[in-house]
């Protein structure tokens, strides 16, 4: 249905004239005529008829006047639900306890007025065809994984360097550790069951494995993180890694130690991805607040609060050149060390 010749229905019962009407749509009163007569004819009834008072609507017009009404409240609905700013920026953050939705948190705390919709996407690859398509308006990823490029529409700001920490149970031959060095760790396994061949995770720990001679094991089913902390706990022999901006609790009687590694410190890096062509102001905010917002190494572990206290990194961790991270890795702006 022609939502203009409703629209002119509309005009001409209001004012009672078709010559008002066409006045208040700045149309001749000749398209006034045919825009009705049009409705008329995909109606199959007569609407209005002409009286010495005017226009008047006849029976079936009458009744035809509530439904002409909700096309363009729903019409003005539609329209408002996709202006920028009048519907929720969905960010994707790869897990809900990973270190990117913590950075949404804080955005969030700064900027309560815009309303978010966290969703969590598989990989790089899906985050990108999201953004692409606007089914999402950023993403957190690790960008851009060997024989990957970034579409030319695709926008990307490196956000966090977020060192690994080497999680063990209380039986490791590394759980009295304060710290150890990436090298220490050649001939211990290390369990990461979640790492899905061809995604930017699984590039980042290949690189990391093949630096500094690790034996990262990806074997098994990955049953999610509480049965990989349970079999870490009782485990003398396997360790894992987790960033140190991850959210972790477990059982008091686990005693799970979360060593970070120095010398150098390997980081992941997440970097904000967005369409150039999105105008939606929350995504230009968000921009803002993570670009100002710098936040260094050593400020990573402090995002988790998962038992309210950083952990060791959070004051140990270096900042500055001592770090590693894949040559392919966008290269975030450090600032100068204090």
């Amino acid at each position: 249905m022609d939502l203009e010749a409703v629209r002119t229905f509309l005009a001409v019962l209001e004012s009672g004239r078709f010559g008002q009407a066409a006045d208040e749509l700045s149309i001749t009163q000749q398209a006034v005529s045919k825009r009705v007569a049009a409705l008329e004819k995909e109606l199959g009834v007569r609407l209005l008829t002409r009286t010495a008072h005017g226009a008047e609507a006849t029976i079936d017009g009458q009744a035809f006047l509530p439904h002409a009404r909700a096309l363009l409240h729903a019409e003005a609905r539609a329209i408002a639900s996709v202006r920028p700013g009048s519907r929720a920026l969905r960010v994707d953050v790869i897990g809900r306890r990973l270190a990117p939705a913590a950075l949404l948190r804080t955005f969030h705390r700064s900027h309560p007025e815009i309303e978010l919709d966290v969703v969590t996407l598989f990989d790089a690859d899906a985050a990108v065809a999201a953004l692409r398509s606007g089914t999402i308006d950023a993403s957190f990823r690790a960008v851009t994984m060997p024989g990957r490029h970034l579409p030319e529409d695709i926008g990307a700001l490196p956000v966090l360097d977020e060192p690994i920490e080497l999680l063990t149970g209380p039986a490791h031959a590394l759980a009295s550790a304060r710290a150890v060095t990436p090298a220490r760790l050649a001939g211990h396994r290390i369990w990461v069951p979640g790492i899905v061949s061809g995604t930017e995770w699984a590039a980042y720990y290949a690189d990391l494995a093949a630096e500094f001679g690790l034996t990262i094991e990806v074997t098994g089913p990955d049953f999610g993180t509480e049965p990989l902390l349970d079999t870490v706990a009782d485990s003398p022999e396997l360790a894992t890694f987790v960033g140190a901006g991850t959210r972790l609790v477990w059982p008091e009687a686990h005693d799970l130690r979360r060593i970070p590694v120095h010398g150098p410190t390997p980081v992941y890096p997440h970097s904000l991805l967005w369409s150039l062509d999105n105008p939606h102001p929350g995504l230009l905010a968000l921009r803002e607040h993570l670009a100002a917002a710098g936040t260094e190494p050593s400020d990573a572990a402090a995002l988790s609060g998962a038992s309210g206290t950083p952990t060791a990194s959070a004051t140990s961790a270096t900042s500055g050149p001592d770090i590693w991270t894949p040559s392919w890795a966008r290269q975030r702006t450090r600032r100068p060390a204090l």
